[in-house]
């Protein structure tokens, strides 16, 4: 169907020309749009269905993924702006629809006639990334039920509809319990807090028409305080309302919130779609399409590596208890202190506050670094754009590499830094639209990405408006989104399926966020992004030696901290029987805690009550792939340090940077992360670098 005939056509949420029309999409046109895309993706289903249908690559692209990437791109419009600006109505209508764009992707992706297509097809018509999107294809067919037959693919269909409304309902009753909680405080509660929290939460008040200070749980306030604030009891207050966030331990008035039943109805629900897939558990399902073999491999990794950690984490623990006693009278530190006493612990022994760095990462000028390590590095050249956009706070960017043609575009992005109400808390990378060399059109579209973080906002001192001030670990959290970027848009993959991000193993696609986070890390690469804020003087190389004297402070603590998370994830969903309730699940996260963990919470601490990653973010059995990713990225950026050694030029080796580029970013999921991997070490990845680098060899 040729959607200009369409009635309602000039939607902007139909309206594929170019870019995502942002500005002009409102709830209301949601469910009309995706009334006429819902239709044609079912025609074009139809259509490549029929027996009379040729059962070749370039006939189906050209008829059923030309409709469905309309779909996923309206689609994924949606969603974005449901994730950055919500409002009762775009959740409204998102709601609706959910159910009926879940359907279509189950039905598809468990239709025995189309999968019966691709079983057709000849292996010699396919060229090298043809082959690879076609395995993952096939793979796919298999995991969505197409080989299921009766009531169990009606079954099947219905598990998955309903895990994405549970799933859709968690994120938001987190986000939802998130916002609900705030407190008015005085000046002198605050103290210790620094200056540029203070003027955001005074300003947040005055915009409320109260005295004081406004405090929250996003975390450009919530962690300041939690480190800095030298009152106990508002620390207290406020770590227990975080930790009790959308659970039954909340405050009364939030308690609508509590997202208890929907882990455990989850749970049963992804260990039913294991069982009907002839699997033990989800565990099992969730590694199929990824680098590790088998959830056993993953516990034993991760058991392996917390060892290696837990001598370093009980040193870490035990520095920290005799700082509380010698030098802040703490002789029981509670669980609202651990970050008071480690950053005074920090201050005192590396002789350098967070708050001492802050003010020379300047928002503009750590973008201008990032865009000239990446211009260095990659051989591009990062240039300001425009586009429609959902707020005034967001940039958008094109990426260009130079050619005897002149310059060539090779992808763009959007920027949205800043935390605020009705926006998700964290940071992501999301694709707008993939590289693909259309089928329809025969023209290369190109990768278009979203960059989101939540940083603080930069406030108005005496009529003059700062720039955001980043702390070193917000820079390190732009790095690593910007990583994912890159991966997106810097591919040379024609074949949609398996450009960019498209197709890579879940446990390897952290590699190239978590390469770009060493660079946070070198000399030569930091001086030349930042800048005092009042001064304009770039940040003094005696400070960075401390930063870096710094870097591996509490690594031990922070590794197990790292494993609970991955090994409570992967037990969970590799049990024989799902765990059932929000009491079994309380339970296990205790028996982790009693395995690795070297600090345990109060008791009405409820983590896995906002662990969003894996009952919401499709980390579930897989958010070990951080650590696994780790040991990948640690080993690729050994290579850069190696360079430095051969040239003493520094880390910011061209010839290494292309060498990377061609072999992992350009190639994106066209062939297996291994492969990618070999490619540019010229062997497979080890641990060593990831010990060294982590202070833990």
């Amino acid at each position: 169907m040729n959607l200009q005939t369409v009635p309602g056509a000039t939607l902007p949420l139909l309206d594929f020309s170019d870019l995502p029309r942002f500005d002009a999409i409102t709830p209301d046109q949601v469910a009309l749009a995706l009334d006429v895309l819902l239709t044609d993706a079912n025609r074009a289903l139809e259509q490549v269905t029929a027996d009379t249908f040729p059962a070749e690559w370039a006939a189906i692209a050209g008829a059923l993924d030309v409709a469905t990437e309309r779909l996923s791109r309206a689609w994924g419009a949606v969603s974005h702006l449901n994730s950055v600006a919500d409002t009762p109505e775009l959740r409204a209508a998102y709601n609706e629809a959910l159910p009926k764009v879940t359907e279509f992707w189950t039905r598809l992706g468990s239709d025995e006639r189309l999968y019966a297509k691709y079983k057709a097809m000849d292996p010699a018509s396919l060229n090298a990334e043809q082959t690879q999107a076609h395995k993952n294809a096939m793979r796919s067919f298999v995991l969505g039920g197409a080989e299921l037959q009766g009531e169990a693919k009606e079954r099947f269909a219905w598990l998955q509809e309903r895990q994405a409304e549970l799933g859709q309902k968690f994120s938001e009753n987190a986000l939802d319990a998130t916002d609900a909680f705030s407190l008015i405080v005085s000046t002198e509660e605050l103290a210790g807090v620094p200056a540029d929290v203070q003027q955001a939460t005074a300003a947040a008040a005055k915009a409320e028409g109260q005295t004081g200070h406004k405090l929250t749980l996003k975390m450009p306030c919530y962690l300041p305080v939690m480190q800095f604030a030298h009152s106990s009891a508002l620390r207290e207050k406020l770590y227990r309302a975080y930790v009790t966030r959308a659970s039954d331990q909340a405050a009364a008035e939030a308690l609508k919130f509590d997202n208890t039943a929907i882990m455990a109805e989850l749970l049963a629900l992804r260990h039913e779609e294991a069982q009907l897939l002839g699997y033990r558990h989800f565990g099992d399902v969730s590694l199929v399409p990824k680098m590790a073999e088998s959830p056993e491999q993953v516990i034993q990794f991760l058991r392996d590596l917390a060892g290696k950690a837990r001598p370093y984490a009980d040193k870490d623990l035990a520095d920290l208890r005799a700082f509380a006693a010698s030098e802040l009278g703490l002789t029981d530190p509670q669980a609202w202190d651990w970050p008071y006493v480690g950053e005074k612990l920090k201050e005192a022994r590396y002789a350098f506050s967070e708050q001492e760095v802050k003010p020379y990462f300047t928002a503009p000028k750590v973008l201008a670094g990032l865009f000239q390590i990446v211009e260095t590095l990659f051989e591009v050249a990062i240039r300001r754009d425009t586009a429609p956009v959902w707020h005034p706070g967001v940039e958008f960017y094109r990426i260009e590499r130079t050619s005897p043609a002149g310059a060539q575009l090779v992808g763009q992005f959007y920027l949205d830094p800043a935390a605020r109400t009705g926006k998700r808390g964290g940071a992501w990378m999301d694709d707008v639209r993939a590289r693909w060399l259309r089928p329809d059109t025969g023209a290369l579209q190109t990768p278009v990405a979203h960059l989101v973080c939540n940083f603080a906002e930069g406030v108005e001192i005496d009529g003059v408006k700062k720039p955001p001030l980043l702390t070193h670990d917000d820079v390190i959290t732009l790095f690593h989104e910007f990583g994912h970027g890159l991966h997106h848009m810097l591919t040379l993959v024609n074949e949609r399926d398996v450009s960019g991000i498209s197709g890579v193993e879940w446990d390897a696609v952290e590699l190239p966020s978590q390469f770009m986070e060493n660079f946070c890390w070198e000399w030569d690469v930091l001086k030349h992004m930042t800048a005092h804020v009042d001064t304009g003087e770039p940040l003094p190389r005696d400070l960075f030696d401390k930063m870096l004297a710094a870097k591996n402070y509490q690594s031990g603590l922070q590794t197990l901290r790292q494993v609970e998370f991955s090994l409570f994830d992967m037990l969970l969903h590799s049990q024989t029987a799902p765990v059932s309730n929000g009491d079994a699940i309380l339970a296990l996260q205790q028996q982790v805690r009693d395995e690795v963990a070297v600090l345990q919470p109060p008791a009405y601490s409820r983590t896995p009550h906002t662990f969003s990653h894996i009952f919401a973010g499709g980390y579930s059995a897989g958010y070990y792939s951080y650590k696994w990713a780790e040991v990948l990225s640690a080993d690729a950026y050994a290579a850069f340090e190696e360079a430095a050694q051969k040239n003493g030029h520094g880390t910011l080796d061209v010839e290494t940077g292309r060498r990377y580029r061609e072999a992992i970013l350009e190639a994106g999921g066209s062939r297996p992360a291994m492969a990618s991997f070999k490619a540019f070490r010229g062997r497979e990845p080890g641990i060593d670098a990831l010990l060294r680098h982590q202070g833990m060899a």
